[in-house]
């Protein structure tokens, strides 16, 4: 009989839910995947605090987990829920603990940094375990995870691994707010470059973590990245299945970037491959993605193509939890987080 797990995902913008069985050599046979935007972040990065209606969103989200994962039948110890960026920031992060603890009977664990690295690369390369150098970038709502290694059948490698203070979050309310862009308006000029120079500061911080010049592939995930690889793509609407493994040209993906960065809030919401839950905060998340490709094409002019993955952190968080299901049964296994 299979084992059943499930991993869920707290960020800054979304809350996300996985629940699989586990096979017998160990992977995952994923039976139910979902994402709320919750915006659990909000105001962090200004008051360093969760506000009470973000925790109320957040809250009301993990009522709903509560309900499927008990339909599920999943066992609350093959549970594990991960918390990143806005929970490491935020000086109330007790009460988030408490309530989510007190809906679905795990306590919420608050991954570094490093850790948030290590799974969302875990996460990306489930497919492409052929040994090349790859970077993945991991973009959220309040941090951006930067790491690069090769994965093989005997698991992955890593050369490096650093998470920076910007997401689509963070940078929305530090530089791309203005009244013209709370009017529904598109960012000046002047805001633009501001941010840039924002995001190339954080990526030559992270260069001296991670080394960014001697890669053979990128992959990118998690939603900001994705819904501009639905831009790039032309989707109608947002295909996983359209998505997940798709290879576009840097500079197709450069304009699609520019382009939800440079567009009003009405043009934004008429496009339908784009999360509602998104529309205020794709254009930052957009600019540090094009930033952070003209960086990495600048070091690496060889890499002209660049891979999505919708299987991230939140696959991680999930095979953690088997890794742990497995060592209590008596099967063994090496901590993901350790």
């Amino acid at each position: 009989m299979s084992t059943r797990v499930a991993g869920i995902d707290c960020g800054t913008n979304s809350i996300r839910l996985m629940i699989a069985d586990v096979r017998e050599d160990g992977t995952l046979s994923p039976l139910d995947r979902r994402t709320t935007i919750v915006r659990l972040g909000q105001d962090v990065d200004k008051t360093g605090r969760f506000a009470p209606e973000a925790l109320e969103r957040t809250f009301g989200a993990a009522d709903l987990y509560a309900d499927i994962l008990k339909s599920c039948r999943v066992p609350v110890e093959n549970i594990r829920f991960g918390a990143t960026s806005a929970t490491r920031d935020a000086s109330n992060r007790d009460v988030f603990i408490r309530g989510i603890e007190e809906r679905l009977g795990v306590r919420p664990e608050v991954i570094t940094g490093a850790d948030e690295a290590r799974l969302s690369f875990l996460g990306a390369t489930l497919d492409r375990r052929d040994g090349v150098p790859t970077l993945v970038v991991d973009l959220g709502g309040g941090s951006t995870e930067f790491v690069v290694g090769s994965s093989g059948d005997d698991g992955a490698e890593l050369s490096g691994a650093v998470s920076t203070d910007m997401g689509s979050v963070r940078f929305t309310e530090r530089y791309l707010l203005s009244d013209a862009v709370m009017a529904g308006g598109a960012p000046s000029s002047s805001q633009i470059e501001k941010a840039r120079e924002a995001v190339r500061a954080k990526i030559a911080e992270a260069e001296q973590s991670v080394p960014l010049d001697s890669i053979e592939r990128m992959i990118g995930v998690a939603g900001t990245i994705t819904t501009i690889f639905g831009k790039a793509l032309g989707l109608k609407e947002y295909r996983s299945e359209s998505i997940h493994g798709a290879e576009v040209p840097v500079s197709q993906l450069r304009q699609a970037a520019m382009s939800l960065v440079t567009a009003t809030r009405e043009e934004k919401s008429r496009m339908p491959f784009l999360h509602p839950g998104r529309v205020d905060v794709i254009g930052a998340g957009a600019l540090i993605f094009d930033t952070i490709l003209e960086r990495v094409t600048e070091l690496n002019p060889s890499l002209t193509l660049v891979c999505a993955s919708e299987t991230d952190i939140l696959d991680g968080i999930t095979m953690w939890a088997a890794e742990q299901a497995a060592e209590r049964s008596g099967e063994g296994g090496d901590s993901l987080s350790g």
